[in-house]
Formats: C-alpha cells, sequence, structure tokens
C-alpha cells in the first residue's frame, strides 16, 4: 500500500496542512521544512495527487502553444526545435506543455483558443509567429489569460516576446551575397499576414539600396513558408529570362525547397546558385549542400519565452520590466550553400563595372 500525505507527516511531526503546503511550494514554509518533506515523501514514495493541488491551488499548472501547420502533420523543422525547447523549460520548472495545431486563421485554430480560454486548461499562451493582424492578442488580452509571443505584433503591443531583428538579419545576408560578387539577388518571401514578412522584405530591399542595387519586382515572389512553396517560387524566379545568381528565402524551409528546385534545373546550389535561409535551424546544417542561415535560437527563444510566462504569472521570480521584451541580433552562418564562386554569365550591364 503506498504512502499517504497522513503518513509523511507524522514520520515529520508536522500537521498535514504544513506538509501539504511544503509541497505545493508556498513561500510561508521555511526551506529547511520542504526540505525535509520533499525528501520523506519521495524516500516514502508519496507523490501528491495533481488533479487535488491544482483544485487547491485553482491553477492548471500548464501552458499551451497551438503550433500553425500549414501543411498535415508538424513539418517545419523550425518548429521542431521551438517545442523541444518549450516542453523542456515547462519541466523544468514542474509544469506541462500542451501542444495542438491548426491552420492558420481557421476556425479549428479559432475553436482551440475558446476552448483554452474558457475552459482555464492552461495558465497561459505561447503564441508562435505573431502577426501583422492577431485576433489572438485581442482575444486573450480581452479574456485575461496570460501570453507571450515570439515576435512583437502589431505596433505599440505592451506583452512580454521574444523576437530576432529579421530587417538587420536581411541586410546582414545580403551583404554577404554582395561580397561574393552576387547582383541578381531574388527573395522568397512569406504570407503578409506574419509580422516577420515586411520586416524581411524591407530588409531585403535595404540591403539591395546599401549596396548600390536597384529593386527589381520580378526577384520578389511568394511562398508559403513550405517546402513546396519554395520550390514552386525558385521554380518561376529559375525560369525567368535573367535568372537570378542567388536566392534568399524568408525561412530555412523556404530556402529547402529553392536548392530542390535548382537540383531540378540541373543546377549546383553553391555554384552555379546561391541559396540562403532564415532560421538557423540543425536541419539547414544537415541538408545537402549545408545551408547558409543566420543564428536565430530557437531553442534557446523557447525556453527564454517560458521563463518570460511563468514570471508573468508570478511563479518565479520576475524579471526587470525592461526585459520582458527581447530583441535578438542574428549572425550570419556561413555554409556551402552560398559558396564564394559566382556564376560566370554576367554581362556588363550585370557586373556594375566590378571584375569577377
Amino acid at each position: 500500500m503506498s504512502a499517504t500525505i497522513r503518513d509523511v507527516a507524522e514520520r515529520l511531526h508536522l500537521s498535514i496542512t504544513t506538509v501539504s503546503r511544503a509541497l505545493d511550494g508556498y513561500a510561508d514554509v521555511s526551506p529547511e521544512t520542504r526540505r525535509r518533506v520533499v525528501e520523506a515523501a519521495r524516500e516514502m514514495g508519496y507523490f501528491p495527487s495533481r488533479a487535488a493541488r491544482q483544485l487547491r491551488k485553482r491553477q492548471a499548472e500548464a501552458i499551451g502553444i497551438v503550433v500553425p501547420t500549414l501543411t498535415p502533420g508538424l513539418a517545419d523543422p523550425t518548429f521542431l526545435e521551438f517545442v523541444a525547447g518549450l516542453g523542456d523549460e515547462a519541466t523544468a520548472h514542474h509544469y506541462d506543455l500542451l501542444v495542438s495545431t491548426a491552420p492558420p486563421e481557421s476556425e479549428a485554430e479559432k475553436d482551440l483558443y475558446t476552448r483554452w480560454v474558457h475552459s482555464r486548461r492552461v495558465d497561459g499562451i505561447v503564441l508562435g509567429r505573431a502577426r501583422a493582424q492577431d485576433w489572438r492578442i485581442e482575444t486573450l488580452t480581452a479574456e485575461g489569460l496570460p501570453f507571450v509571443a515570439y515576435g512583437k505584433g502589431p505596433p505599440g503591443s505592451a506583452f512580454p516576446y521574444v523576437e530576432v531583428d529579421s530587417r538587420t538579419g536581411m541586410q546582414r545576408l545580403v551583404a554577404h551575397l554582395v561580397s561574393l560578387g552576387h547582383r541578381r539577388i531574388a527573395y522568397i518571401g512569406a504570407p503578409e499576414r506574419f509580422g516577420f514578412q515586411a520586416e524581411r522584405l524591407a530588409g531585403y530591399r535595404e540591403g539591395l539600396a546599401a549596396a548600390g542595387l536597384p529593386p527589381r519586382p520580378d526577384y520578389v515572389a511568394g511562398g508559403d513558408l513550405t517546402q513546396a512553396g519554395g520550390r514552386r517560387a525558385a521554380l518561376h524566379l529559375l525560369a525567368l529570362p535573367e535568372p537570378p545568381t542567388a536566392i534568399l528565402g524568408a525561412t530555412d524551409l523556404t530556402a529547402i525547397g529553392a536548392i530542390h528546385a535548382a537540383h531540378e534545373r540541373g543546377l549546383t546550389v553553391g555554384r552555379d546558385l546561391a541559396v540562403t535561409g532564415f532560421d538557423g535551424t540543425t536541419y539547414a546544417e544537415t541538408m545537402q549542400p549545408a545551408l547558409t542561415t543566420l543564428d536565430q535560437p530557437l531553442y534557446a527563444i523557447a525556453r527564454r519565452l517560458v521563463a518570460l510566462l511563468l514570471a508573468s504569472l508570478g511563479r518565479i521570480p520576475g524579471e526587470p520590466a525592461g526585459q520582458m521584451q527581447v530583441t535578438l541580433t542574428p549572425e550570419v552562418i556561413v555554409r556551402a550553400s552560398s559558396a564564394g564562386h559566382v556564376p560566370n554569365h554576367f554581362t556588363p550591364r550585370d557586373s556594375y563595372g566590378m571584375d569577377h
């Protein structure tokens, strides 16, 4: 027969209430008493009822994320690393992570958020990829359910978030390609509903302007954040009368699709065509060739978001207010997909007076 809370209390000559509050982490129990209670409970094989504890504390002891899926399954390597980071940090603080999936802006997604809000199945929510017009932010704010976001959302957002400086990151990718001699540089973007798309497109255009390269509307293609979408867009770009010699993908998955398109056209990526991504996923490193991208530490970002959320809930010591909104500046990770060789089919007009 397993031990009960009464057994633990009797062994330590404490009240059941003190043992219960020690196991629940209440501040009115001294650290030494808490240590004795935890050690005794472990030795005696006593495990408190989580359901009872949640009822007493009126907490779900869980946080949630609805992963936006554009294809069946969890195919985006960005979110594979992201969810792993969320789960590890939640576990470190004795919280559960509730994960579900739904296409963005779908009725299924709205239904999930509605059920989580009204059932209080979670104490807070992590929003993946903040959107330019984000109904999720409006809903959670109105309902009073704490949340944090990956991305800063609309201008003036006051909630905790971690974002990567997309504009600066894209400028640095363009500068890297220009330094190799590329002048025909294309960009495959993301749907406009995602907040980072405007920033990455602006960074791409500013990078061209800094290099003295005029913008070419035909070198900007739409993508949908999937590998298939990146492939379709790259095939379109490579079929142009004057195709680009380098392609920037708005995400690693988009860029991987562009690599497959180049292979279909008989091009050698890194020699005939340079391709870069934007995410820093571990998947990018294992591609053939390995993908040049940005050091966006998705796993660490996810852990930081959970820490921010739990700090806002008062579950762990809070952080200074200035650190509740974090902006990271990414650096370029140069790999084989953007090697130094530039194709030799430039015309004098392409070269802008440079020797190749």
